[in-house]
């Protein structure tokens, strides 16, 4: 019998996210957040840094990553929307929730992620590492676009039940 993929699709582990943590790029941005919810529950910490935005990696604190992924007992992920959004670069929103537990108790996060793709692969724009860049200075994202017509724009929201995003 074959492993369940954590991320909730259904579908084996093998033909699910473990592909894509093998080097398989993600078709959506759905496909690649369903794919660092995984990654969270087996630990692959790498994959989680290389799938963010590549201007942000530097600035990601690994060890507080690792320890969040092995401490917690991960109970599912719950995907509400994929919003594709029109224009160059090609973006995407994906509304989620994630379920874990912890030595605090348990807990459930929703939010509205923000995803853009650039140089031919789908990446995580981190809402906690800034994106240094003037308005006028390319993006950090590699579109070629000027920063304030770019990701300056994006809107990462933490959600509430009742929200909308």
């Amino acid at each position: 019998m074959s492993t369940p993929c954590p991320c909730g699709s259904q579908q084996p582990l093998s033909t699910c996210c473990a592909r894509l943590h093998a080097g398989e790029p993600p078709t959506s941005a759905e496909q690649l957040m369903r794919s660092r919810y995984s990654a969270y529950v087996l630990g692959l910490i790498d994959y989680l840094i290389a799938t963010t935005l590549p201007a942000q990696q530097a600035a990601l604190d690994r060890d507080a990553m690792t320890q969040w992924s092995h401490r917690s007992q991960w109970l599912g992920l719950e995907v509400e929307q994929h919003r594709p959004q029109p224009g160059t670069p090609e973006r995407a929103q994906v509304v989620f929730t994630a379920h874990w537990a912890d030595e605090q108790g348990t807990h459930s996060h929703r939010e509205c992620s923000d995803f853009v793709h650039s140089a031919g692969r789908w990446f995580f724009i981190d809402p906690s590492v800034a994106l240094a860049a003037g308005r006028n200075d390319p993006c950090p994202c590699g579109s070629g676009l000027k920063f304030k017509k770019c990701c300056q724009t994006v809107r990462h929201t933490h959600c509430t039940a009742s929200d909308s995003c």
